[in-house]
């Protein structure tokens, strides 16, 4: 198992923050605030785009960025200080979790933002038959270079707060009928989404794992964290499924297959999709929940 330390990390900049509780490698208090989503309620913005807030025992770590609009206002009228945030991570290089990044940078002086290796701007969407520009807002990549951490592997940003990759070969098949792609050499080529990953939060009851979008597929990426990163209790499961694209037929497939995985609850939003969320709370009941902006939980 390839997992990467702090410790590599402090060659190019420092660990974002030490153990603060133990040394078992165990978050004791965990807790989310959804600072961007699909659905909000009045003072708060909705977006096509997801940002979570999770303060893990005093730890303050942003989950993507949004589309860049609701980010600083949502956390203004939550009021949440940007500012305070110790680390951020990117799930993956799309605009609707990125393009908040700069809006970010330029109220925290601070926190390094971990992203995976293969994330690049490069990413496209086929519509209406044609390439349309998905990816990380042009130039950010480059303009906060020194604010960057790209990592690979199995990666520990801290103890029991690891970053988990997911295999290429993952790729499910509603991901690749949602015509998504990127550039490579001149050419467009089905994205991989070896640009992706989650984060996964050790906690005594169970493995947090947080994943904005699940473009492999939720089951891919369970197993992924099963094997990859040896977490085999999950308490939770955390982000957009991804399943707007797929029967009724196949939802009925999964949301039996996600029974079986045994998985503690799920929080859900962004781009499950209207009916995919029904199925699943038909079989899942109060097992899986719909989050919104403004939406808290303590796990």
């Amino acid at each position: 198992m390839n997992i990467g330390s702090a410790a590599a990390a402090a060659s190019r900049g420092g660990p974002f923050f030490p153990h603060r509780k133990g040394e078992d490698g165990m978050t004791e208090e965990l807790t989310m605030t959804v600072l961007s989503d699909n659905i909000a309620e009045e003072p708060l913005i909705s977006e096509w785009g997801l940002s979570i807030l999770l303060e893990a025992d005093g730890r303050r770590i942003l989950l993507d960025t949004g589309a860049g609009e609701a980010l600083v206002s949502n956390a203004r009228a939550l009021d949440i200080d940007l500012s305070m945030v110790d680390a951020g991570v990117l799930s993956h290089a799309h605009y609707d979790h990125a393009d908040g990044l700069e809006a970010f940078f330029e109220c925290n002086a601070k926190a390094p933002f971990y992203i995976r290796e293969g994330a690049e701007e490069n990413c496209f969407g086929r519509k209406e038959g044609g390439m349309t520009y998905i990816g990380i807002r042009r130039g950010t990549l480059e303009r906060w270079s020194s604010r960057i951490r790209a990592v690979s592997g199995v990666y520990e940003i801290a103890p029991g707060i690891l970053l988990v990759p997911h295999l290429p070969s993952d790729c499910s098949d509603a991901a690749r009928r949602g015509g998504l792609y990127v550039e490579r050499n001149g050419e467009f080529v089905p994205d991989d989404f070896s640009h992706e990953q989650s984060l996964v939060i050790d906690t005594p009851r169970g493995a947090v794992i947080f994943s904005s979008c699940s473009h492999t597929g939720p089951l891919n990426i369970l197993r992924d964290v099963r094997e990859l990163a040896g977490r085999t209790d999950i308490l939770a499961y955390v982000g957009g499924l991804h399943l707007y694209t797929l029967t009724d037929g196949e939802l009925y497939a999964l949301r039996r297959q996600m029974k079986e995985m045994s998985v503690g609850r799920i929080f859900t939003g962004h781009c499950t999709g209207d009916r995919a969320f029904e199925v699943l709370k038909e079989e899942l009941g109060d097992g899986i929940c719909q989050f919104r902006a403004g939406f808290r939980h303590a796990f």
